[in-house]
Order: structure tokens, then sequence, then C-alpha cells
């Protein structure tokens, strides 16, 4: 529905043209383009796609300058505090908050689907032991599309739910498998009563012949991790996942698609280039050089973990992971790079420079130094943003297809060679 319409003049023709505008629940009016080219001649130019409303969406709705993140309406703090990341991924999913019933039953779902299918487990014979996580899990995702045929079949509403059940049950499966196969353990089997983060501790550190108890703290932690990672609007990993779907592909190559994505040092890599540039700053002494290498045009240092494409505030994923930062370090003994990390944010948001380009800490500011505290190896940290953001894309996924969804196709400012001849 046409909520009202905004007029262009084109001064060379000039020709007036009345375009379409939608009003939205919360953020900015979308301009309906869509019969520029029919009705001017004109395409729009949009790299990066940073000011272009590619679909509708009821999920996830982010307010950058306010710094405001929301889950189904829901702000993340709320989330945060009163979910559990298995009732936040139904929440996302389903779009309400699941009663304690609803819960349950999503639950004991999760369980019976997690297994792998054994020959999933014969892959690895074919990996080098120090092949990148990130390569082995957009491959073993893939591949769960030749073990579960009926996934294709993507108008089943039933089965579209069946797929997301799968997937956000196997994912700490698959990642914890692909650990074990790094370190040279053994694969191990979840036991029944253990929690999503407690079983996946326990099917990550377990070796055999000792006993293993998941410690709570680091449970409750994963769970915060996974919850504040879940989504993000329209990303680049869950824009690719859309995009791979748009063609009607299997959820599982488009999924495989989106981890491809996230596996980015700009995207799900950032908390890794966090913790490295931590260990290139080494001391505290040596933050103020750092400072102005960062404002340095000339100099290739960058503050990684400050600044956001969307938000021009504090990120309020940051804050809440911050919180539970201290108790890691002060059960697992401190950690020098987060008195490195809090002096070097402490230093950045009284810099001027700092301030004026609302460049404050993100999500992955922190989140690098709370893996690591708990024995999470570093090229393991996007996998782990994998199986907590499945749960977005999931429901992404599963809302493109029940909208009717159409094949994307951008289009492209040509600057090549006019026509030749050879």
């Amino acid at each position: 529905m046409v909520d009202r319409s905004v007029k262009l003049v084109d001064s060379q023709q000039g020709k007036e043209i009345e375009l379409p505008v939608y009003e939205p629940t919360l953020g900015r009016p979308v301009i309906d383009i869509a019969s520029l080219p029919k009705e001017a001649g004109y395409f729009t130019h949009d790299p990066g796609f940073g000011v272009t409303s590619s679909c509708e969406s009821k999920i996830t709705f982010i307010d950058g300058g306010e710094g405001k993140l929301l889950y189904r309406g829901y702000s993340i703090e709320d989330v945060s505090e009163n979910l559990n990341y298995l009732d936040t991924a139904y929440l996302l999913y389903h779009g309400e908050v699941p009663t304690k019933e609803q819960s349950e039953a999503y639950t004991q779902k999760i369980k019976y689907y997690r297994l792998l299918n054994e020959r999933v487990h014969h892959f690895f014979d074919g990996f080098y032991y120090d092949a990148h996580p990130m390569a082995m899990m957009t491959g073993l995702v893939g591949s769960l599309a030749a073990f579960y045929p009926d996934a294709i079949d993507i108008n089943d509403e039933k089965m579209r739910e069946i797929t997301s059940l799968r997937l956000i049950a196997k994912m700490p499966m698959i990642a914890a498998a692909i650990y074990r196969h790094y370190k040279g353990y053994p694969v191990i089997y979840p036991e029944h009563n253990e929690g999503y983060t407690e079983s996946f501790l326990r099917l990550m550190f377990e070796r055999p012949g000792q006993d293993y108890e998941p410690d709570p703290l680091a449970a409750k932690a994963l769970d915060l991790l996974f919850i504040l990672h879940a989504d993000h609007e329209q990303n680049a990993s869950t824009s690719t996942v859309r995009l791979a779907g748009s063609t009607g592909t299997n959820p599982y190559a488009a999924i495989s698609a989106g981890i491809a994505s996230l596996w980015g040092p700009a995207h799900g890599g950032a908390n890794e280039a966090v913790l490295n540039m931590l260990d290139e700053i080494g001391s505290v002494e040596n933050i103020p050089k750092f400072i102005e290498k960062a404002k340095d045009k000339q100099d290739p240092f960058k503050l990684m973990g400050f600044g956001h494409r969307v938000y021009r505030n504090y990120d309020p994923r940051a804050k809440i992971i911050q919180s539970i930062c201290y108790e890691i370090l002060e059960r697992y003994g401190d950690d020098p790079r987060m008195e490195l990390a809090m002096k070097l944010e402490e230093a950045a948001l009284k810099d001027d420079y700092f301030i004026e380009r609302k460049l404050y800490p993100n999500v992955d500011f922190y989140s690098g130094i709370i893996y690591s505290a708990l024995g999470i190896p570093v090229n393991m940290f996007t996998v782990m943003f994998a199986i907590a953001r499945t749960s977005g894309w999931v429901a992404h996924w599963n809302e493109m297809v029940s909208d009717g969804y159409r094949i994307g196709r951008p289009r492209q400012l040509y600057t090549g060679n006019n026509i030749r001849k050879l």
C-alpha cells in the first residue's frame, strides 16, 4: 500500500516523475524506484547497497543513530536479560516469545535433530588437520543437502521449519567436530539432558578418560554471545543468504553461502582482528602512539572493533558483552589484553577525532577476549559467530520464501570499453 509519493524532476528532459513512498513501522521511509527505468530511463547507483532497501522484513530493526537493536520489536537488552538462545531463535523464526510449553517442545526438537549422519564424519578424512575451520564449515553445511534431499522442496512450510531446526541443532555439532579434527581428538556425542551451550562445551573440550563438567558461567557467557550475534538485519551474510535463496536453491546451499560471506575479516572475522590489533599495540604505554597512527590517513593501521557500518552511537551489544567479560576474566584469570582494551576504549572516547566521527566500540571489541579466555582458539571465532547467526539466517530465509521470492538481480554502472572490433 502506497503511503504517499515524491516527485523527481529531470532537468535535462524537463520531465517530472512521481514515485511511491512506503512508511515503515520504524526507521526511514522508502522510495519505490521500480518504475524509474521505464518512466525516466535510469537505473540507480548505490555501491555497497548502503541506502537501498533490498526487501521487506519484520524480523530485526536497527536504529544506528540511537544505538538500538530490536528483535521482533523487543530490545536486545530485554531479550538478553529474559530469554536464552533457543528461545531467541524461536522468537526470530516465529515472531513471538515462546510459552513455557513451546520453549520445552522446541528444545526437545533441537535435541532430536542435533546428531550428524555418521557419513558426515568421514568427510573429515579429506581435510588436512590444519585446514581453516571456516573452510570446513562451508563445505560441511553445503553437503547436508545430500543427506536431507527433502529440504529441496522449499515451498513446504513444515519442511522449512524442520530444516531450520536441523541447522540450528547441527551447527554446534559441526563446529565441535571441526575443532576436534584440528586437535586430533575423537568425536564424542552429546548428553541428552544438557542445555545448548553446555552440550557444545562438552563436545568441544571433553577428552577420553576424563570427566568434564561444563562451567555454568562459561555456558552463560556463550549463550549471551549467541543471543547478541543471532541477527543483525540485512548484513552482508544475511543478504547473501537471501540472494542465494532467491534463486530457489536448497536452504543448506543458501546458508553455506552465508557462512562463506561471514568468513571475511570485515564481517565475522572482525573479533579476531581485534585481538591481533591488541597484540600489535602490546602495552598500555603504546596506546597514544597507535591512536595517532589510526588518525593518520597515510598509515595503514586501523583501530579494529571501533565504529560500525550502521551504528553511529555505542553498539548496545558491546555494553552487554562488557558486563559478562569481567565475570569471565575474574573466573579464568586476568587477560592483559582486557586492561589494554579498556584503556584503549577510554583513550579513543576522549579523542575529538573519534568523537566527531562517532567511532564507538562495537560487538567485536570484547567478544574475542571472552572466547580466548574460554580456551577457544582464534581460528574458531568466526565459527562461533556462524553458530549464533544461523538462527537469524533461517528466519530471514523462511521469511523470504514465505513472502514470495523474486530472484535477485542487481544492475551495474558499466565503465568499460565501447563496442570494438578485433
